[in-house]
């Protein structure tokens, strides 16, 4: 396994200084998901810095669901992402939080804005206050409700509050400045009016908080001493500070931002990953073509090789965009140590050795990894009648042995830890399609090298036709064709691969996985990683999913 060396950290060295400066003297990180979709790879890595930061300083991380949002929140996601926190291997400090715990002193938080003449309540529509704030480059316009007593204000809030006021017709606003060029803080909104159940709360609140005005008071309530969040919230800093500056908190929290990850052939927005689900593109938030941790575990990725692949990231300033091959380096590199070896042909081609008894059965002992002891030792079966990859085989004679290191007439090829063999003749059915190949055994060639003048084309592998368990094989491969899916003119499911997903039926599986279990990983030999698939059930049938391949496209191109 790879012993992966976290670039330089600036959030890291920023935590020193203040230690050292005596600033602060227990660290306190959160990660603050929404609960409105499944975390995505992009999570992960958050997750990585911040629990990472917490543990590296002997701190701690909070878990804060930031629940300001009914209209798209629900327990299914709040439960989902708990699931996921834990599978990556954090535990969070004390119990899980989340911003509706804070709804009233929020509340209370907003009143103190509107007496101290920092808050106002506007009747402007959303649409007139989208003209007002002005854009990027023009300063906006005061709302002519700015200027309201603070005394109406608070009677006016108070009706939001209480849902005496219909949705869209007041939201309660910071008064800071309408000229300022950074436009989140021109007298941004605070609360607005949402007659919807909240999944905790029910229908006590009429009013939510805007994420702005939660997060930072969240964290001050919390202790929280760095939050750290991703670049697209640069902008928002400010506002954030504001926030802190005017509200009697009980701490100081400061804003620190990093560049997201971004992986190319995949999309993270939740949005875009809905509307995947909803189209029908895939089969649900945890289909193994998305990009999502739930998608990611049941395609068999393991949080050791996620967290690998996290930590292998700088934590910078600027955005970019990763190559997938890399995620890929560190999935094969964890499962080459992780996978118990197993042999499952995809498209079987049935061989009779004419010269092995039809009543023997030859039981071979074979190891489960070709270099780490503690895997237990497999027992095949080698009998009369066996199968091996049709691709293996050819009719053609002529292809050169570098070409074509499998079976062809006349030729002789090593079974995977069992006999050398030699293909005789093929039968075929009458449309003319080989239905068999007749073969031969070299005998005494079990661990042993043929006798001279026998050379072996190269090594395939089998199982015994009458010992193989029946599966299904789902193969994935990546869900868009173009690397920047989203950067086109044309919408980002223009680019969706048609190919991403190929079903086989009746691949033939060693006995042995007939006993697989969810959560285990198999290195089909020739093939590839592969994991049962956790949606199955077992009396539909075993159902293996391919994790990814045995090429290792990442590493060559770095060489």
């Amino acid at each position: 396994m790879s012993n992966v060396t976290k670039p330089s950290n600036f959030i890291q060295q920023i935590i020193a200084a203040d230690i050292d400066a005596g600033r602060v003297s227990t660290v306190v990180t959160r990660f603050p998901p929404e609960p409105n979709g499944y975390l995505h790879i992009g999570h992960a890595k958050s997750i990585c810095v911040n629990f990472g930061l917490a543990e590296a300083n002997g701190g701690q991380c909070n878990l804060r669901f930031d629940d300001t949002n009914p209209d798209t929140e629900s327990d299914e996601f709040v439960k989902a992402i708990i699931q996921d926190v834990k599978w990556l291997g954090f535990q969070w400090g004390g119990e899980v939080r989340f911003a509706s715990d804070y709804f009233a002193q929020l509340y209370a938080w907003a009143g103190h804005l509107v007496e101290q003449g920092k808050a106002f309540v506007c009747e402007l529509d959303a649409e007139t206050l989208r003209e007002y704030r002005g854009t990027l480059t023009a300063g906006g316009k005061n709302s002519p409700y700015r200027d309201r007593p603070a005394n109406e204000n608070l009677v006016l809030l108070e009706h939001m509050k209480n849902g005496e006021i219909d949705e869209g017709l007041m939201t309660l606003r910071a008064k800071i400045d309408m000229q300022s060029p950074n436009i989140n803080l021109r007298d941004p909104v605070l609360y607005r009016i949402k007659k919807q159940a909240h999944h905790r709360t029910g229908t006590q609140w009429n009013i939510y908080p805007s994420y702005d005005f939660a997060h930072g008071q969240e964290d001050a309530i919390e202790g929280v001493t760095h939050s750290v969040c991703t670049l697209e919230f640069a902008a928002n800093r400010p506002l954030y500070n504001w926030f802190i500056d005017n509200l009697p908190v009980p701490s100081t929290p400061r804003q620190y931002e990093f560049g997201r990850l971004n992986v190319n052939y995949m999309v993270t927005s939740k949005r875009k990953l809905r509307a995947l689900i909803e189209g029908g593109w895939v089969e649900g938030w945890d289909d193994p073509r998305m990009p999502t941790l739930s998608g990611m575990r049941r395609r068999g990725i393991t949080a050791q090789a996620l967290r690998n692949f996290c930590d292998s990231l700088a934590v910078a300033k600027t955005d970019g965009v990763v190559d997938v091959s890399q995620l890929e380096y560190f999935v094969r590199d964890d499962l080459n140590v992780r996978a118990q070896r197993a042999m499952c042909v995809l498209k079987p081609l049935k061989v009779i050795l004419t010269n092995f008894a039809d009543s023997e059965t030859e039981i071979l002992s074979v190891a489960g990894h070709p270099s780490l002891e503690h895997f237990k030792t497999r027992e095949l079966p080698f009998t009369r009648e066996l199968y091996i990859d049709r691709d293996d085989f050819s009719e053609d004679t002529t292809l050169s042995r570098k070409k074509f290191k499998r079976l062809v007439i006349g030729g002789y090829v090593r079974l995977r830890s069992a006999y050398v063999i030699r293909a005789d003749h093929v039968e075929r059915n009458t449309a003319g399609d080989i239905t068999e190949i007749r073969a031969s055994i070299v005998p005494g060639t079990v661990g042993e090298d043929p006798p001279h003048g026998i050379k072996a084309r190269g090594v395939i592998h089998w199982v015994s036709a009458a010992h193989a368990r029946d599966c299904r094989v789902l193969r994935y491969d990546r869900l868009f064709t173009e690397p920047l899916p989203e950067a086109g003119v044309e919408p980002f499911t223009h680019h969706i691969n048609p190919q991403s997903l190929e079903v086989i039926d009746g691949c033939k599986a060693e006995p042995s996985l007939g006993q697989a279990q969810v959560g285990e990983h198999y290195q089909f030999e020739r093939e590839g990683y592969y994991c049962l698939d956790s949606r199955a059930n077992k009396e539909g049938g075993l159902i293996f999913i391919c994790t990814i391949g045995l090429r290792d496209t990442w590493q060559k191109s770095k060489t």
